[in-house]
Parts: structure tokens; C-alpha cells; sequence
């Protein structure tokens, strides 16, 4: 696949797989849109990807555009720029995920790793289907983690459950491949695929100072880090499923490396992708029916 007139955007871009992606999609000549929540962390991993290209004209290419994804206003005013910025849209990673060591709701009323990791997806993509069909053909990649779990449609802000932050994770990263398979229904007919992606096991910075990474993973990567592969390696799993021709038109599936792999047995089931995705429509005002 030819990337030297495709438009990209890699939400979680200042760091980690999203940094990897985005870099690599630069150096193969795609317009890149990276979606940061800290400013000068974002211009920083900017500055440092375009460093590294060898053309004059990367600078212009790679773009930095701030959003924090928990709030559902600034991730309309994140799509509302984009519109400002291209007429469309030809891949998009939904890859920003996070996780937090205790219970605590948005501006929006929801926990923060539904919001972040399942929710804000669900909206950006629904907010810019238009720039993307209209990019057509064009791919969403979302990535997932790959853990056995089924999410409690009926508490999905732990309200009556106990809160575990990496049961709270994994259900709410579940949520990816549920909104993949109810979307590739909608998406029937048209030249748009999306896919979830299990990157595998990396060094990662997951959550920041604030959630997960200051805590749990800290401790792994102290103790296992020089036996987990870097975010670059992961990266190909991600870049397989934006690039390839093997997979062009392939829609709705769960990969791991460059195949499928099982999916959680909720996620296969269409009910449950649907309920979840009524769910969330009425949470966010979009993509009710």
C-alpha cells in the first residue's frame, strides 16, 4: 500500500506503540496526525519523529493535535479540527488506552478506562466516518489486549462491584472489539474496514505517573523489561493491518500476528456487541439505531 498520499491519525502518539506507529507511518511517507493529551510530551515526540526524516518537507507532514480523550467535548473539538485540517481520512488507530489504581469518574459522569478506552474510540471514529469514506479505501485499526473477561453491561461504572483496576482495564479494553464487530455491520457496503489488534506483550508506559504505570507496570518493567520486546516490534502488528494487501477488505476480525486469533466469548457473540453499542450511544448522543 502506497502511503505517500494517505492521511493517518494515531491517537496516543507521544509515547510507546502510538509514537511507534506514527513514526513509522512518517517514514514511509503518510501525512500523520499524532493526538496527544500533553502538549509539550506531544511536540516533543513530534519534534523527535520529524528529526529523524530525511526530507525538508516532514516537518509539514507530522502533525501534533492535543485532546484528552476522556472528555467527550474536547474529543469533538479533536474531530472538529480534523475536518478544519483534510478533506479525508484514509487510516485510523484508535490506540490510546490507559488504566487508573482507583475509581473515579470523568467530567462526564464515566469511569475513566471505559472513557478512555472504549468510549472515546467509539466517538471519534462515529465523528469522522464521513472523512474516512471519504478517503475510501480506508482502514480503522483498534488496538485491544487480549484478556478472557466479559464486561457487566449492567455496572459498567463499578458501581456495585468492587473496583479492580486491571479487571476494569481488561472489560474496558474488551470494548474495543465489541465496537469492532458491531461497526463492521454498519460498515457493510462501503470501502471502510476496521479490525481490533492484540499487539502483544511490550514495554510500555501504560496509564503514566497518574494510573497503571505508577504502580503495577513500573514493577514489571523493573523487574521483566529487558525481556519485553520494545514498542517498534509491536508496531508491526498494527502497521500489518493498516498496510497490507492480505488484508485489504478484510473486516471485523481480531489479530494477533498477521492472523486472527480468538476472540473473548462475549465479543463473538452480535447481541452483546449490540447492547454495548446502544450503551455507549447513549452515553456519548451518537450512533444510536
Amino acid at each position: 500500500m502506497d502511503l505517500s498520499e494517505c492521511t493517518a491519525l494515531v491517537t496516543g502518539a507521544n509515547s510507546g506503540l502510538g509514537k511507534a506507529v506514527a513514526r513509522a507511518l512518517a517514514e514511509r511517507g503518510a501525512r500523520v496526525m499524532m493526538v496527544a493529551r500533553d502538549p509539550a510530551r506531544g511536540e516533543q515526540a513530534r519534534a523527535e519523529i520529524v528529526s529523524d526524516l530525511p526530507d525538508a518537507g516532514a516537518d509539514a507532514r507530522v502533525e501534533l493535535l492535543c485532546c484528552d480523550l476522556s472528555s467527550q467535548a474536547q474529543i469533538r473539538q479533536l474531530a472538529q479540527a480534523v475536518h478544519q485540517r483534510t478533506d479525508a481520512l484514509h487510516l485510523l488507530v484508535n490506540n490510546a488506552g490507559t488504566a487508573f489504581p482507583e475509581r473515579a469518574l470523568t467530567e462526564d459522569g464515566v469511569e475513566r478506562a471505559l472513557a478512555v478506552n472504549h468510549l472515546a474510540p467509539f466517538l471519534l471514529t462515529q465523528l469522522l466516518l464521513d472523512l474516512l469514506q471519504a478517503g475510501a479505501p480506508s482502514r480503522i485499526v483498534n488496538v485491544g489486549t487480549r484478556m478472557e473477561t466479559a464486561m457487566d453491561f449492567d455496572d459498567l461504572n463499578w458501581q456495585r462491584r468492587r473496583y479492580r483496576m486491571m479487571q476494569a482495564y481488561g472489560q474496558s479494553k474488551l470494548g474495543n472489539i465489541h465496537f469492532t464487530r458491531a461497526l463492521t455491520r454498519r460498515l457493510e457496503g462501503t470501502d471502510v474496514t476496521v479490525n481490533c489488534v492484540f499487539p502483544g506483550v511490550f514495554r510500555s508506559n501504560l496509564g503514566g505517573t497518574d494510573g497503571a504505570q505508577g504502580l503495577f507496570w513500573k514493577s514489571v518493567a523493573l523487574l521483566l523489561g529487558w525481556a519485553l520486546k520494545p514498542p517498534e516490534k509491536a508496531a508491526e502488528r498494527v502497521l500489518y493491518l493498516l498496510t497490507a494487501d492480505q488484508v485489504a477488505g478484510v473486516s471485523g476480525e481480531y489479530f494477533g500476528d498477521r492472523e486472527p486469533i480468538p476472540m473473548p466469548a462475549q465479543a463473538r457473540d452480535p447481541a452483546a456487541n449490540e447492547r454495548l453499542w446502544q450503551l455507549s450511544a447513549e452515553i456519548v448522543g451518537e450512533g444510536r439505531g
